[in-house]
This record gives structure tokens, C-alpha cells and sequence, in this order.
């Protein structure tokens, strides 16, 4: 039995809710409102996209690759940042974009569900002395998400 089944089906639950919520946002609100790290709705919506790309593929590498891995951490060092800025995110496309991060979430849970759960152990060096195993990995990636929805929430409520 996969151990993440909760978590899959709470990202589910997300994805029903927010992808028309956020297709019913106006221009103005994902383009102008910001937050404290000065990213716009649309720049978050980008960084989800890209911590579930960067995580699904963190967990396929840490089922093959010698232990612990080495592996970019786009997350550290402003990386982020560079990630949003040169792709753009402020000018993409929105209704792609909501798109592209609700299916890049869907294949999320379908390699969490596939997992190889001999190798839940195996870990990937995240910086100086700090090892996230690929439960760890898994198991941090709702709370992620689920603050920025809430980020997200709070800048769709400011008036």
C-alpha cells in the first residue's frame, strides 16, 4: 500500500477547487497584486509549476541514482527567482499556465503513486549537511503547495 495516498488525494482536492477559481481571476489581480517576495499571482502559479516539475523529477532520480544524490536545488540562492524571471511566468499565457500547472500536478501523484517504496530511504544532498530523503521530499511537497495556495487566496481577497 503506497503510504501517500492522502497526500495524493488532498492534491486533487486542490486541483478541483483552484483551477476554475483561479481562471476566474481578472488580469488585473494576477498580474498587479504581489507578495511579500514581490511575485505576482501569476509568478506563484510559475513557481508551483516548477516545484512539481523539479520534485517529480527529484523523485524519479532518487529511485536509480547512487545514495545520496547530488541534484540541483533550483529552490536556494535566489534560484527561484531566476527560474520565474527567465521564464517569463508575467507574461504567460494564463489559462496554459493554470493548465500546465494542474497536469504537472496530476503527473506528480501519478509517480508518487508508482513510487518504488524500497527506496524511500535513498537521499539527494539539498546543501551544506542537509539530506532530504525521498519520503521527506514527498511528504514536504503538499505543504508547499499548500502554502502558496494560500498565498495565492489571501492576494485574490486583498482589496
Amino acid at each position: 500500500m503506497n503510504p501517500f495516498g492522502i497526500s495524493c488525494q488532498n492534491i486533487l482536492q486542490l486541483l478541483d477547487i483552484w483551477e476554475s477559481r483561479l481562471l476566474a481571476l481578472s488580469e488585473e489581480v494576477i498580474s498587479t497584486r504581489k507578495n511579500i517576495q514581490n511575485r505576482s499571482i501569476r509568478q506563484i502559479l510559475g513557481h508551483l509549476f516548477d516545484s512539481a516539475s523539479n520534485n517529480t523529477h527529484r523523485i524519479v532520480h532518487l529511485q536509480y541514482r547512487e545514495n545520496p544524490m547530488t541534484f540541483p536545488n533550483y529552490a536556494t540562492m535566489g534560484n527561484n527567482d531566476r527560474w520565474i524571471a527567465i521564464q517569463d511566468y508575467q507574461h504567460e499565457n494564463w489559462y496554459n499556465l493554470v493548465q500546465l500547472w494542474k497536469y504537472a500536478n496530476l503527473h506528480f501523484i501519478h509517480v508518487v503513486r508508482n513510487v518504488d517504496q524500497t527506496m524511500l530511504e535513498n537521499q539527494w544532498i539539498s546543501g551544506e549537511d542537509q539530506l532530504i530523503s525521498l519520503r521527506e521530499n514527498i511528504e514536504g511537497y503538499l505543504p508547499h503547495l499548500q502554502l502558496h495556495l494560500a498565498e495565492i487566496g489571501e492576494l485574490i481577497n486583498r482589496k
